[in-house]
């Protein structure tokens, strides 16, 4: 049972980096779901677009699967033969976490899902036809993107996809403040303070690293990818998906 993120609405004399901690286990869906504009429409969204991309015989990846909300959606929405879906995540509090739902009506669906504990840069990714990151390369080194992205899009077999979501930074001055004024209102109208969007921006600035559009368009067609296509849009997050 998920609770109210309440995580940062107390002061504290010393900023702490933000850590997908049990703290942050027991929280997640509220929290993603309250500072992520659009987060519950993207989620069935990367099924149905997951349904109509699985291969037969092929495996699908959430990289960064935190509880493994894409892992469920993909898995009730793709219909392919002989699929199965990979679920990777570096918290050992997620995967536990998931492993524990993993079997119950919430995450009951047509396709298996494996959960691994490990890093994304160290995930073989074999057979693919669909991959998904799904706000989780904002949190990879930016040194190290493009060869993450290079071992995706050599583990896709033809015509398999990435789907990425990002919150992304805006090369013009005006708009980036205008964007970030934005989200922090729709924060403000899910119920958190200035105090909590304060502190929570600061905990995530050294460990949260985001680039803008067309730096994530360049690094993808660097890596590989044939086209890449946004198909999703609210305030500065965005949904992409680059094709093999």
């Amino acid at each position: 049972m998920s609770g109210r993120d309440r995580l940062y609405d107390t002061p504290v004399d010393e900023a702490r980096d933000f850590v997908f901690d049990e703290r942050v286990v027991r929280v997640f869906p509220d929290m993603i779901d309250r500072s992520v504009p659009g987060y519950g429409l993207i989620v069935p969204m990367v099924g149905l677009l997951a349904r109509r991309y699985a291969q037969d015989d092929s495996t699908l990846y959430d990289l960064g699967c935190s509880l493994g909300a894409v892992a469920r959606a993909m898995s009730q929405a793709v219909r392919a033969r002989n699929a199965r879906i990979v679920a990777v995540d570096s918290s050992a509090a997620m995967i536990a976490r998931l492993q524990e739902t993993l079997g119950t009506a919430e995450s009951k669906g047509s396709v298996p899902i494996h959960p691994v504990c490990e890093d994304v840069r160290d995930t073989q990714v074999q057979n693919a036809s669909v991959v998904a990151l799904n706000f989780t390369l904002q949190f990879v080194p930016p040194g190290a993107r493009l060869a993450l992205l290079r071992r995706i899009a050599a583990g896709l077999r033809p015509g398999g996809i990435l789907l990425l979501s990002e919150k992304i930074r805006f090369e013009e001055r005006r708009e980036q403040s205008l964007q970030t004024a934005w989200h922090h209102d729709f924060k403000r109208a899910q119920g958190y303070s200035d105090l909590e969007i304060s502190r929570k921006r600061d905990a995530l600035e050294n460990v949260l690293k985001p680039e803008s559009l067309p730096e994530h368009r360049d690094r993808l067609l660097a890596a590989g990818f044939g086209a890449v296509y946004p198909w999703f849009q609210a305030f500065n997050f965005i949904s992409l998906v680059a094709f093999r």
